[in-house]
């Protein structure tokens, strides 16, 4: 690769709607469309680095249109800036504007993409990791009438998926009866997961969790508000069923916290609330030094951002959940190169350095877009 220090020449930021193939419904809402971010920055040397969001208004407070508007201020504030200094990129971010970790988490990934590129290796290798493990995603079940649950189940083992995320967090009572019928159709062996985003109240999830002991779940993902985190410890101590907190984790500092109060004993993380790479790997560190394992997920992004997500699964050996079915669910597949999936859930990575994957030009082309010089 050309030039010893690159600097960001323009970054380009598109809206990019992608419509459901069905409604995606969870305690917080319900979703038709993916109000995604694509962003594209390239260096002087003419080096392209790809990154998306997801935004999701009810978790970190952006919308499509937030982050297409942030995202000119920090891409004016980033241009000129050597990608290779990926940790200064990410504090620069962080000084224009506070939150905002969608659209961060974005430019953080193409920023991440370039200097993996520069520096000859799969973005993996360049965060320190080895693509020395399977990963094999869950697919999820969206809340709905029971009998429907069940029979979502039945079409995902059909389709041979091994691993089933269930959505819960609309009346605990119900919630179990959505995992009864569920596990009558697919038998007590396979792993199953379960998702509250913080639909429960204390004494309901306490209540809940109890009475899910007979069903094998293998961890309740978020199962009260997340502002109520201080619950967690004793919600831990009470519950057969691991938590494993995802709303309540953002940051590394979030993290910490956590970990000090013993609230739980998992870690869902996601770009999309990290702001990106800097601060998912403090994250990971700190999972790593305090027995917490840890699952790699994320919002409704395309293949593209999970690539990115799956690059990061490889980081650590503590990182063992895989939660990446959204670009499945979608019924357009703008992305080039990225991951692929095979039957039972089993994600193939990309060759070559950096991140692997880039978006359709004639995709672009029709998107509303800016480019920032």
């Amino acid at each position: 690769m050309k030039g010893d220090k690159p600097g960001i020449r323009q970054i380009e930021i598109y809206r990019s709607p992608l419509k459901l193939r069905e409604p995606f419904i969870i305690s917080l809402g319900e979703m038709l469309y993916a109000g995604n971010i694509i962003v594209r920055v390239t260096t002087n040397e003419g080096v392209s680095g790809f990154g998306e969001c997801s935004p999701f208004a009810s978790i970190n407070g952006e919308t499509i249109d937030t982050c297409y508007v942030v995202g000119q201020k920090l891409a004016k504030n980033l241009i000129g800036k050597d990608p290779m200094d990926t940790d200064g990129c990410s504090d620069l971010m962080d000084k224009t504007i506070l939150g905002n970790s969608s659209i961060k988490s974005a430019l953080s990934t193409a920023i991440f993409d370039i200097a993996a590129q520069f520096a000859g290796l799969p973005l993996f290798a360049f965060l320190g990791g080895d693509n020395n493990k399977k990963l094999i995603t869950d697919y999820t079940i969206s809340i709905d009438d029971p009998q429907k649950m069940a029979l979502n189940a039945e079409k995902i083992l059909e389709n041979g998926f091994s691993i089933i995320k269930v959505k819960v967090g609309r009346d605990g009572n119900r919630d179990v009866e959505r995992i009864r019928l569920i596990r009558q159709v697919a038998g007590m062996d396979i792993p199953l997961r379960i998702d509250a985003n913080q639909g429960w109240e204390m004494t309901e999830a306490i209540q809940t969790l109890n009475a899910l002991y007979d069903y094998n779940i293998q961890f309740c993902e978020e199962p009260v508000p997340a502002w109520d985190f201080m619950q967690l410890p004793e919600l831990t101590r009470k519950s057969p069923v691991p938590i494993m907190a995802d709303e309540s984790c953002f940051d590394h500092h979030d993290a910490k916290r956590l970990i000090d109060i013993s609230a739980c004993t998992l870690f869902n993380i996601k770009l999309g609330k990290s702001a990106g790479f800097t601060k998912a790997m403090k994250i990971v560190r700190l999972a790593e030094n305090n027995g917490i394992k840890m699952q790699i997920g994320g919002f409704l992004e395309s293949r593209l951002g999970f690539t990115a997500a799956a690059h990061l699964a490889l980081v650590s050996k503590s990182i063992e959940y895989f939660d990446f079915d959204s670009p499945l669910m979608m019924e357009k597949d703008p992305v080039t190169g990225g991951i692929s999936y095979n039957r039972g859930g089993v994600i193939s990575m990309p060759d070559g350095p950096g991140l692997g994957a880039s978006v359709d030009e004639e995709y672009l082309k029709k998107l509303d877009g800016i480019v920032i010089k």
